[in-house]
C-alpha cells in the first residue's frame, strides 16, 4: 500500500467523528493537521476552510447549536491554537458542545525548540471542560470517543485534543522521517547506537502501545428524570397554583437539541406566558400567542411564579433582583452552581431544561387558557411597545432610519430565514423588531458578548442549512472582525445576506461615553465602503443611502442570494436616539 493510500491517524479520528454523526469539520489548514482534513474528506465529512482559526471555532459553535451534534474544528499548532482563544471561551460560556483538534510538534521534539512548539495545554485547560494530549496512535480513537462524551454530557462545553504530528501521518512516512533525522540503520559509535535504539523503541510504543485509562478524564454528572422527581412534582404544584406565571427560556434549553418541536409542544401545553432568550429565540416561531418580547422586567416584578429554564441569574435578570420577592422561583439547569448563583430559587431541578419542560408539561399541562386576565395585561404592554417602536420609525429624511429599515426587513425575510447577529447598537435595535422564524434559527454570541462571531457563525449556518436564507446583521465596527469570510462564502458556495449598519461609530460605546465623559475618543469610524471589500472577495456589494429604496434594495439582495451570490448591504444610518440611555458595562 502506498503512503498516500495508507491509513493514518487522521483516518482514525475521522472514523470516530463519522460514527457520531459529524457532517462538517471547520479549519484553517496547517501542515501539523493535514491528515485530519484528508481523513475527514475520505470519510464523507465536508471540510470547510475559513480565513481565521477563530472563525473555524465560531463556525463549529454555530453548527453544534443548529444541529444538536458536537461541532468540530481543527487548527494548526502554536499560533493556530492561540488564535482560537476568544472563540473557545465564547463556546465555553455559551455551553456549546465542541471538539477542537490542535496540531503539535512531533512527540520526540516537544520542548526542544521545534517550530510552533509551545505549552498549549496550559492555555487550553481554563477554556475547556477537558484538555488533553495524545501520545500514541492506538489511543487516538478512544480519546476522541471520550472527548465527544465529555463535550456533550452534563453541562456541555468545548474540549481540546492536542495531536502531535507524528501520530497523524502514515506510519511508513513517520518511520522514514525519523530515519532521515537520526540515521536509523546507519548508527556508528555507542551514543549513536543508543539513540537509534531509543528511537526504535519510541516508534514501537507510538504505533503499538496498549491503550491505558486516562486518569485526567473529568467526572461527568448525568442528572436524570428520576433524580429530579421531587423537584418536578413541586414545580408542577406551584405552576398549577399560580395566578401570574412567567416562563423564561434560555440558551441552554437548546443545547444538544435535535427535536426542538418537543420543547415547543411542552411550552404550548403548559400554556403560560413565555419569554425566549439567546438561541432559544424562535422556539415558538414568528408569532405565537404565548410568546412575549417586550417588558420582561415588569412582568417578572408582578409574577407570582417564575420558571427559569437554562438561564442563569446574571446581569440579564438583574442578578435575580428582576424577580419580585415572594414569588415562587423555579429553575431547571444542567449546572447545580448556575441554578443558585446570585439568587436561591424555591425549587431547583438539575436537569436538561428541555427534558424538564417536557416532564413539567406532562404533570401540569393540558389546561390552556387558565390566566386570561394576566395574558391580557401582558398583551396590552406588548401592543403598546410595538406601537411605540413603529411610531418612532422615520422613513423620510437623509440616510436610513434603523427602525424603519428593520421593520421592512422583518416583512421581507423568508419564513425559514436564519438570523446571525454580531454587533452592538444596530443589533440591539434589530432585536426589538426582527422576529426569528423557527427554532434554532437565531445565532448570537451569548453571555460573553463577543464581537467577531458573525462571519464564522454564518459559515456554520450556511454549511449546516444549505439553501436557507441567511441574514447576517453586523454593526460597522463588528463587521471588520470577519468580513474576510466573504472569501469563504464564495469558495464554498454559501450565499448569506450581510447587512452592515454603517453609522461611522462604535455607537453602543459612544452613547454612554459621550454622555458620561463628554468625549467620543476612540469611538469614531468612517463611512467605509464595506460593500467594496466584499466585492473584492468575490461577493456582491450593495449600498443603501436613499430611504425610498429600502424595499427595492432588500428585494434585490434576496434575489442575488437566491441565485447563489453572497451579498453585502452597506446601510448608511442616520443618527437616532432610539436606544438613548443604554449602557454596555
Amino acid at each position: 500500500m502506498s503512503a498516500v493510500n495508507e491509513r493514518h491517524g487522521g483516518s482514525i479520528i475521522a472514523d470516530v467523528l463519522a460514527r457520531h454523526g459529524v457532517k462538517h469539520l471547520f479549519t484553517l489548514c496547517g501542515g501539523h493537521i493535514s491528515p485530519i482534513l484528508t481523513g475527514a474528506q475520505a470519510r464523507g465529512i465536508k471540510v470547510v476552510d475559513v480565513r481565521d482559526e477563530g472563525h473555524a471555532v465560531f463556525a463549529a459553535d454555530a453548527a453544534a447549536r443548529m444541529t444538536g451534534i458536537v461541532g468540530v474544528a481543527a487548527v494548526t499548532a502554536g499560533p493556530g491554537v492561540t488564535n482560537t482563544v476568544t472563540a473557545l471561551k465564547n463556546a465555553q460560556m455559551a455551553q456549546t458542545p465542541l471538539l477542537l483538534f490542535g496540531g503539535a510538534t512531533a512527540t520526540l521534539l516537544k520542548g526542544r525548540g521545534s517550530l510552533q512548539d509551545i505549552d498549549q495545554l496550559s492555555i487550553m485547560k481554563p477554556l475547556t471542560k477537558w484538555a488533553t494530549s495524545v501520545s500514541t496512535v492506538p489511543a487516538l480513537a478512544s480519546t476522541v470517543e471520550r472527548a465527544i462524551h465529555v463535550a456533550t454530557s452534563g453541562v456541555p462545553g468545548p474540549v481540546f485534543i492536542e495531536v502531535p504530528v507524528d501520530l497523524l501521518y502514515p506510519e511508513s512516512q513517520i518511520r522514514a522521517m525519523y530515519a532521515k533525522e537520526v540515521g536509523l540503520g546507519k548508527a556508528k559509535g555507542l551514543s549513536a547506537r543508543a539513540l537509534e535504539l531509543y528511537v526504535r523503541g519510541h516508534l514501537y510504543r507510538q504505533f503499538n502501545a496498549p491503550v491505558l485509562p486516562d486518569l485526567s478524564l473529568p467526572e461527568v454528572r448525568l442528572p436524570t428524570l428520576r433524580s429530579a422527581g421531587d423537584g418536578l412534582a413541586a414545580a408542577a404544584r406551584a405552576l398549577r397554583a399560580a395566578e401570574r406565571p412567567v416562563i423564561v427560556v434560555g440558551a441552554q434549553t437548546t443545547v444538544g437539541l435535535r427535536d426542538p418541536e418537543r420543547v415547543a409542544r411542552a411550552l404550548r401545553d403548559l400554556g403560560a406566558p413565555v419569554y425566549l432568550a439567546g438561541s432559544a429565540r424562535g422556539l415558538l416561531g414568528r408569532h405565537d400567542p404565548l410568546q412575549f418580547r417586550h417588558a420582561r422586567t415588569p412582568a417578572l416584578k408582578e409574577a407570582d411564579c417564575v420558571v427559569v429554564c437554562g438561564f442563569p441569574f446574571d446581569f440579564r435578570l438583574g442578578y435575580g433582583r428582576s424577580i419580585k420577592k415572594g414569588a415562587t422561583v423555579i429553575t431547571a439547569n444542567l449546572s447545580a452552581a448556575e441554578m443558585k448563583k446570585n439568587r436561591r430559587p424555591e425549587i431547583a431541578v438539575e436537569l436538561h431544561p428541555a427534558d424538564f419542560l417536557a416532564a413539567l408539561a406532562a404533570q401540569a399541562g393540558g389546561d390552556g387558557g387558565r390566566w386570561p386576565t394576566w395574558f391580557e395585561t401582558l398583551r396590552g404592554r406588548e401592543r403598546a411597545r410595538d406601537e411605540e417602536i413603529a411610531k418612532k420609525a422615520a422613513p423620510a429624511g437623509a440616510l436610513i432610519d434603523p427602525i424603519h429599515f428593520f421593520l421592512r426587513m422583518e416583512e421581507q425575510m423568508a419564513d425559514d430565514a436564519i438570523l446571525v447577529v454580531d454587533g452592538g447598537d444596530f443589533v440591539a435595535t434589530a432585536s426589538y423588531i426582527v422576529r426569528p422564524r423557527a427554532p434554532l434559527s437565531w445565532l448570537d454570541p451569548g453571555v460573553f458578548g463577543t464581537l467577531g462571531v458573525g462571519g464564522g457563525f454564518a459559515v456554520g449556518a450556511a454549511a449546516t442549512r444549505p439553501g436557507k436564507e441567511i441574514w447576517l446583521v453586523w454593526g460597522d465596527g463588528s463587521s471588520a472582525y470577519s468580513l474576510s469570510e466573504f472569501d469563504t462564502f464564495v469558495r464554498h458556495g454559501h450565499a448569506p445576506i450581510a447587512v452592515i449598519g454603517n453609522d461611522a461609530s462604535w455607537a453602543q460605546i459612544a452613547r454612554e461615553q459621550v454622555e458620561m465623559l463628554g468625549s467620543a475618543l476612540g469611538t469614531e469610524l468612517r463611512r467605509t465602503d464595506y460593500h467594496r471589500v466584499a466585492e473584492g472577495y468575490g461577493g456582491v456589494g450593495l449600498v443603501l443611502t436613499d430611504p425610498t429604496k429600502v424595499d427595492g434594495t432588500l428585494a434585490e439582495a434576496r434575489a442575488l442570494a437566491r441565485s447563489g451570490k453572497p451579498v453585502c448591504l452597506n446601510v448608511h444610518l442616520r443618527p437616532t436616539d432610539f436606544r438613548k440611555g443604554s449602557i454596555s458595562i
